[in-house]
């Protein structure tokens, strides 16, 4: 007889990958919703654009809401790296295009160092559940060191 989950009392394991499949979901709507608010906090130049600033308000909410249900079901590590990982490089990724933010070498191999430690944490926990948590420890290191990389390294400044 299958064990039974303890938080949804279910002992269908199919039940338990959809409600994976469903965090997985709330992320990828808090990181685009972070995205859209800390590129509106920058059109909002100090809260003086109404627009742009209640983009930002609605944004974070929206953003720290659907974190809130993620972490039902995906390890608050896993999916913090993912979250800040992957809103790092699509802040920076859109900043260049919008406010043609370039950046520099550094801050782009710091880039390439979080998403490699994204993909590292999101495929050692989330694809490979047999896997030790060490692949994981490793893809958040990966993250953290490319963070570190782009603030002590990188020139590129605000216009």
């Amino acid at each position: 007889m299958p064990a039974i989950d303890r938080k949804t009392g279910s002992n269908d394991r199919r039940c338990n990958l959809n409600r994976k499949k469903v965090g997985y979901i709330y992320l990828a709507i808090a990181i685009i919703a972070e995205v859209a608010a800390t590129l509106a906090l920058k059109a909002s130049e100090g809260f003086t654009r109404l627009t742009p600033t209640l983009i930002a308000i609605v944004g974070y909410g929206t953003t720290f809401y659907c974190l809130t249900l993620v972490l039902r079901t995906i390890s608050t590590g896993t999916a913090y790296a993912l979250w800040a990982g992957l809103g790092i490089v699509l802040v920076a990724l859109v900043s260049a295009i919008l406010f043609t933010q370039i950046p520099d070498l550094p801050a782009v191999i710091g880039m390439l160092l979080i998403v490699a430690g994204v993909l590292i944490s999101f495929v050692s926990t989330a694809l490979v559940r047999k896997l030790p948590d060490l692949p994981a420890v490793i893809g958040m290191l990966l993250i953290g060191f490319g963070v570190v990389v782009i603030h002590l390294f990188s020139k590129t400044v605000a216009h």
